[in-house]
């Protein structure tokens, strides 16, 4: 008996040794009695790499108070053959703007920043931002001081009346004829754009969580990197999150893939690192899915991470609920179908709070009601769900923006997370 005892505890340890082997070379990692939903989860992933429909993934899940999934799967680097890893750096783009908001909303807490403060208040810029009404027979663009002045709230909702170029043709044409910066140029000149509309007449996504990031400067008295530094990765535990990767951690960078019309996937060429001209707080941000989880766990803990809190539960639940009434989240209509595609965001979202957008109704099969997402162009993707104590991170690098084959991975795997919890769930009540 005590023969056969050392045989499985031998067996066993051969196992986890194999186990940590696996984890090491990029594939999966599963947490204690996760078994049935990592296999479920892995076979998504795995399958969407070897068919070749994307060059790699990273994706993280966690339930409650523990990590519950890691895997990592295809390639960092295709052309120097580097594996993906559950640490690869990626680019988050606009995932930027939830911490951007938590920061707004910790000066809010502070009693520093007011919601329903005219933001010319804090930024005089602001006070003197007008509404692009169109253009007259000559091409000259017709602008006129907004109805109301522009909120931190409305700021904060994507209701400002800021919009992106490559998502408006109003924009997109006063671009190009000179009237202010592109967004592309990587400095700030683009924060000189007008409105599109009257502020809180309507919901378009576009550069206002970049004006917030100016807002946290200026109250804070500190860049934005610091102040992200000091008030939210250090007590997050976010070590590979920074504007700026340091040289020592660029070789983790996953490099970005292009769709070609074929269908096929062209690796843009590794380019130098320059440190950054603007530290854009609505999409300047490179994190890895481990940090970025912690992040999305604090969140989903009501503002706390083991003893780390970053905001208060009640606010936590404020920037989770529909903060722009009646009005609708509108379709995001590309005129740049290269960088990003024209569609609605999954997870039937349609409703914004804080930084987030909410679903106020169930996805069949998926999250719950009233849970918070949001994405960043480069295809990388997070949820919380309050309800079902499940948050998920899922890691991509390559545009256009819900190119057919990013958006199918990312509703294959949010079925594949809530199915595999429903058999753990199962299995575990049929062994009471």
């Amino acid at each position: 008996m005590i023969a056969g005892l050392s045989k499985r505890i031998g067996l066993l340890r051969g196992l986890l040794v194999a186990a940590s082997l696996i984890v090491s070379t990029g594939a999966s990692a599963h947490a204690q009695g996760w078994d049935v939903s990592g296999r479920r989860i892995d076979e998504v992933l795995r399958n969407a790499v070897e068919e070749k429909r994307l060059p790699g993934v990273v994706a993280m899940v966690a339930q409650g108070d523990a990590v519950v999934y890691k895997g990592a799967f295809g390639k960092q680097n295709t052309a120097k053959g580097v594996p993906m890893a559950t640490d690869s750096i990626f680019r988050i783009a606009s995932m930027t703007k939830a911490v951007t908001s938590v920061a707004v909303m910790q000066l809010v807490e502070r009693g520093r920043v007011r919601l329903d403060e005219p933001a010319g208040t804090y930024l005089p810029e602001l006070a003197r931002v007008q509404v692009l009404e169109g253009f007259d027979a000559n091409g000259t663009a017709k602008l006129r001081p907004p109805k109301t002045p522009v909120t931190v709230r409305q700021l904060l909702t994507h209701t400002s009346g800021f919009g992106y170029e490559f998502f408006d043709g109003k924009l997109s044409r006063y671009v190009a004829a000179g009237g202010v910066p592109s967004i592309r140029t990587g400095d700030d000149g683009f924060l000189k754009a007008p409105l599109l509309f009257d502020p809180g007449t309507k919901w378009e996504y576009g550069i206002s969580i970049d004006w917030l990031g100016r807002l946290v400067e200026k109250i804070s008295g500190r860049s934005l990197e610091e102040y992200f530094r000091q008030n939210i990765f250090a007590p997050l535990g976010m070590e590979d999150s920074f504007f700026n990767v340091p040289a020592d951690k660029q070789t983790r960078v996953v490099t970005v893939h292009q769709r070609k019309d074929d269908g096929t996937l062209a690796e843009n060429p590794a380019q130098m690192f320059k440190p950054a001209q603007f530290l854009s707080g609505g999409g300047g941000l490179y994190s890895t899915a481990a940090d970025y989880l912690k992040f999305t766990r604090m969140l989903l803990g009501g503002g706390r991470l083991a003893k780390a809190r970053l905001l208060q539960t009640a606010t936590v639940a404020l920037m989770g609920r529909n903060q722009i009434g009646e009005l609708p989240l509108t379709e995001i209509k590309s005129l740049v179908p290269q960088l990003a595609r024209s569609v609605r965001m999954p997870g039937s979202l349609d409703k914004f709070g804080f930084g987030f957008a909410i679903n106020t109704q169930p996805v069949e099969g998926g999250r719950s009601g009233g849970s918070m997402a949001w994405a960043g162009i480069y295809n990388t993707f997070f949820w919380i769900d309050p309800a079902r104590k499940t948050t998920a991170v899922l890691m991509l690098q390559l545009v256009p923006f819900m190119d057919d084959a990013a958006k199918a991975l990312l509703e294959e795997f949010e079925l594949a997370v809530y199915s595999s919890a429903a058999e753990k769930n199962g299995s575990n009540r049929a062994d009471r």
